[in-house]
């Protein structure tokens, strides 16, 4: 398994890479660090562009790319590449495609209050277009340790499945807890989402969902829980998350067929998460063992910080 890191030479760039880290320890998988050399384009700066200064850039890249190795520890492996492109986003979506990358970490920066992601171009770029999962990266993101939990946001719309069986693929690669999470906002805003739907909706993606292998997930630690809030921000920050957790999330009903598009919910979500985020594409596929099967799991409702059986 491979992931594919879009680097870049400053602390964001660092934040994908300790991240990238953290789901190679914990997937067996090596890292493919990314760097985008610009086209030659009468829309540049400077156009056409001086004699050598292709490969004084070129030349930077890799200085820079030595640097973004550098961070990773000699437990993972990490190579380097330097990738040509009109656009940043289209040639990481590229080698993610040629490499044949299950991931492409990407670091989002955070401009505004706490735990609030700020996404820029070539991040907004690809969560709207990306084939691939695309993780994101929360400013300041530190930690390399393995990740230690996975939680899957299910929503009532087709798409749910898709993020289901990518959290059950990661999580029986290597045995992690699994947590399924239906958000609910109670307020005026956004009248007509109840706690028994969240927890009817629940139910009914773990009992529909099958596997050729059932017994295989006696090792797993699955929950089902219903967090609630007066709005989905709130929702998300009453719930308890875990240090080295991930958020599992799909894409937009109007997203391309195994491609990205970042909806309203989940952008709701990203300003109030605590913890980096999985973006699954459309129809995402995974091989027919990685199916999910499980009996019947209680449901929690997390009404507030801490997590309380009904």
């Amino acid at each position: 398994m491979r992931f594919v890191v879009g680097y870049t030479a400053n602390a964001r760039g660092g934040d994908a890479v300790n991240l990238a880290v953290a789901l190679a320890r914990s997937q067996g998988a090596s890292l493919d660090l990314v760097m985008v050399l610009p086209e030659d384009s009468p829309y540049n700066g400077a156009y056409p562009p001086e004699s050598g200064f292709e490969s004084i850039l070129a030349g930077q890249l890799a200085a820079w790319l030595d640097e973004g190795l550098a961070l990773v520890p000699a437990d993972v492996p990490a190579k380097a590449h330097i990738r040509r492109g009109e656009s940043e986003a289209e040639a990481l979506i590229s080698a993610a495609v040629e490499l044949d990358a299950a991931m492409l970490v990407i670091g989002a920066s955070s401009t505004g209050p706490f735990k609030r992601f700020s996404i820029g171009s070539v991040a907004g770029a690809l969560l709207h277009a990306s084939t691939v999962p695309v993780v994101l990266a929360p400013t300041g993101y530190s930690r390399t340790k393995p990740i230690t939990r996975l939680t899957c946001a299910l929503g009532t719309r087709a798409g749910a499945e898709d993020v289901l069986r990518t959290g059950i693929a990661m999580a029986r690669r290597r045995p992690l807890p699994l947590r399924l999470v239906s958000l609910v906002a109670l307020g005026a805003d956004d009248a007509g989402a109840t706690v028994d739907d969240a927890r009817n909706h629940l139910s009914a993606v773990a009992q529909a969902s099958r596997g050729v292998d059932p017994a295989s997930l006696d090792k797993l630690d699955i929950d089902v829980v219903v967090g609630r809030g007066r709005t989905i921000e709130d929702a998300v920050d009453r719930l308890n998350w875990k240090a080295g957790e991930l958020l599992l999330i799909g894409s937009s009903r109007l997203a391309h067929n195994k491609s990205i598009f970042l909806g309203a919910t989940a952008n709701r979500i990203l300003r109030a998460l605590p913890v980096p985020m999985i973006v699954v594409p459309r129809n995402h596929e995974f091989q027919s063992d990685e199916l999910f099967h499980t009996t019947q799991v209680p449901v929690v409702d997390a009404a507030g910080p801490t997590e309380v059986s009904k």
